[in-house]
């Protein structure tokens, strides 16, 4: 029995690791590196492994740096099946095509800007959506919280609810090998407990390795209630000077649940009834979609909303944005508007054109409410640079600027060692998914238990 390390090792994105038992190779993940231009390269790498010889896909959640190299998996030889829970599936083939069209489009502005240059150099996507298409075929079975699933003889696998976004799930394994026996537990990513749409995150017992993320192992976030005042206020002050909120928002649950708490602000009087909220997005609007069909994955209160036949995501000054066009209109408002666009750390779609034409004003607010990864455009933008590129213009950055951490979907240090102390005394954990001088401060606090820092490639026998 073996585990190897593949992504998201003393980094954030990228989540890929392997584990080998019984003549099986089982992956938990497939994500996609989000960051620089050196990121985007490392990207179309070789995974580490043959992608051919994978038998089994274990996803733990839809976000794109923990599924968005399966299209390249598949493009490069997977032919093994992906077991994931249902509202997963659903979220990951959005998430997919998505990416897909994006690297696509990405690749047709390189050519063409190559071809401006005197070169005939054609630039190739990391994977098109074809590739996506054909990696859903591999979806097979469906996991359902708690319910053992075995793959194949020797390794069983159970899901437990992460809490994080949607369908996200914390994977137990139990491997048999030769007479040995181990328990090896995937923490994917937590979620941070406590939030209005999910539920808390589960811990199973006695696990005796763990491979844990540590996003966010360094510190505490901001308390749920100032986190919701904060965001209130903030709209409010920037109507009060005549300009727009631009909120840089990932598609998938903090979409969801920024609109959540704009209705509750206008249902509780502390928002204008006449706010115009735009959800500038085709995938968070489709993923909402998705969000309001899979209602077993909901808080209790939550799902006495929609019993009540009220939607939680619904407010009366509500424009979904799918078109382009549309998208371009909202440009010539200069106030008043509150504009949700990904993605959420500035690295491509819609909110890098509505950034342009409000950076600029001191009017406006631009509020982050989620990760921002090192050499991402909204990190430059949050660590106080005073001009940033956007489609090849220096823009001032003369709006205000926020950072509202408490809305992070990810459990905080504190969270984190609870979860770990709930497992028991794991003889080994190993670190995963966080900045290297963040796993090193986390690994400070946890006690009895060998602790390991994987890097890239990194095997390690059961």
């Amino acid at each position: 029995m073996e585990i190897s390390f593949h992504g998201a090792d003393r980094g954030v994105t990228g989540s890929c690791h392997l584990i080998e038992c019984a003549g099986q190779r089982v992956l938990i993940d497939c994500g996609l590196y989000q960051g620089g231009r050196e990121l985007a390269e490392e990207n179309a790498e070789p995974f580490g492994f043959d992608p051919a010889s994978i038998d089994f896909l274990l996803l733990t959640h839809a976000h794109l740096d923990h599924c968005g190299r399966i299209p390249l998996l598949t493009r490069r030889g997977f032919r093994g099946e992906i077991v994931t829970t249902a509202a997963s599936r659903e979220l990951a083939r959005l998430v997919m095509l998505d990416s897909a069209h994006l690297q696509e489009e990405e690749a047709r502005y390189q050519t063409r800007r190559s071809a401006r240059r005197g070169h005939a150099h054609k630039v190739s996507p990391l994977y098109t959506a074809l590739d996506a298409l054909n990696s859903t075929e591999h979806f097979g079975r469906t996991a359902h919280y708690e319910e053992p699933l075995t793959l194949a003889p020797g390794i069983r696998a159970t899901f437990f609810d992460a809490g994080h976004i949607l369908g996200s799930a914390s994977i137990l394994l139990e491997l048999q090998e030769g007479g040995q026996r181990c328990t090896v537990l995937f923490s994917g990513d937590l979620g941070n407990a406590g939030r209005p749409l999910l539920r808390d995150p589960q811990t199973p017992s006695g696990a005796e390795v763990v491979v844990m993320e540590t996003t966010y192992g360094d510190r505490t976030h901001k308390a749920l209630t100032p986190t919701v005042d904060e965001l209130y206020q903030v709209i409010g002050e920037t109507f009060r000077r005549g300009g727009n909120v631009i909120i840089p928002t990932f598609a998938l649950e903090r979409a969801q649940e920024i609109l959540f708490y704009l209705r509750e602000g206008v249902a509780q009087g502390r928002l204008t009834g006449a706010l115009q909220v735009f959800l500038d997005s085709p995938m968070a609007i489709s993923a909402t979609e998705i969000f309001e069909r899979h209602r077993e994955c909901y808080d209790d209160d939550v799902a006495e909303l929609y019993r009540e036949g009220r939607d939680p995501f619904h407010l009366p000054g509500l424009h979904f944005v799918r078109e382009t066009a549309e998208s371009m209109a909202l440009n010539r408002i200069s106030g008043g508007a509150v504009i949700l666009a990904g993605s959420g750390m500035c690295t491509g779609g819609r909110v890098r054109h509505h950034l342009k034409h409000n950076l600029w004003r001191t009017e406006s607010s631009v509020v982050f409410v989620g990760y921002s990864a090192r050499g991402t455009l909204a990190r430059q933008i949050i660590d106080g640079a005073r001009t940033v590129r956007i489609f090849g213009e220096s823009i001032p950055v003369r709006a205000s600027v926020h950072t509202i951490n408490g809305f992070s979907a990810h459990a905080d240090q504190a969270e984190l060692l609870e979860w770990h102390r709930r497992i028991g005394e794991p003889g080994r954990t190993f670190l995963v998914h966080g900045d290297e001088d963040v796993m090193r401060h986390f690994a400070s606090q946890l006690k009895h238990t060998q602790v390991e820092m994987p890097a890239l490639g990194n095997s390690y026998a059961l």
